[in-house]
């Protein structure tokens, strides 16, 4: 479900969010071309930023717990009712599978059929340390040509072994990001 506390960080955190989940349609039903992303109506008052996950295990919660006034959407495309506009922020991981989901799900928003989807860009988020893999980086390329905004997020170790994100120092990407997002996402 949308805007559930991943991070005990997070359960603290008074719920301003106001939105309520009216239908939801699983991936194999949302519009052609298709993604591994659903799509959730929504009403009320939502965050000013949405992160939808392109796949499983992308890190939207996690990044959700750093950015203010952000939810994971989980993967799901948040479309509002009546019609409005959401602000989304896509994430994925940086290994093949990944980029493959994200490739999709950013086809998806450049046919045109999510019209109340306002696309801020792809957070990919490192799948392991060390350098890129020449095929994988080459992918991202041809991705990142396709978002109005790529933020290449490095390995944070410190993830891996659970410790919350705002326990964390983290890399000069992830500031930018939260900066970024601070100024593209109203409170």
């Amino acid at each position: 479900m949308p805007g559930a506390p991943a991070y005990p960080a997070q359960q603290g955190r008074p719920q301003r969010e106001g939105y309520a989940a009216q239908a939801v349609i699983p991936a194999e039903q949302a519009p052609v071309p298709r993604s591994a992303l659903g799509l959730v109506t929504y009403n009320g008052r939502a965050p000013g930023l949405w992160l939808s996950s392109c796949h499983g295990g992308a890190g939207a919660s996690t990044l959700a717990a750093l950015i203010a006034n952000s939810v994971s959407a989980g993967r799901y495309w948040p479309t509002p009712a009546p019609p409005g506009q959401s602000q989304v922020l896509l994430v994925a991981r940086s290994h093949a599978a990944g980029l493959c989901a994200a490739q999709a799900a950013v086809a998806q928003w450049a046919a045109g059929v999510l019209p109340s989807v306002h696309l801020l860009g792809l957070a990919v988020v490192a799948d392991a340390p060390g350098k890129r893999p020449k095929p994988l980086a080459d992918l991202l390329r041809l991705i990142g040509g396709g978002v109005p905004h790529l933020w290449d997020l490095p390995w944070v170790e410190a993830f891996r072994l659970g410790e919350p994100p705002d326990r964390v120092r983290l890399p000069p990407a992830y500031s930018r990001l939260v900066r970024d997002m601070g100024g593209l996402a109203p409170a």
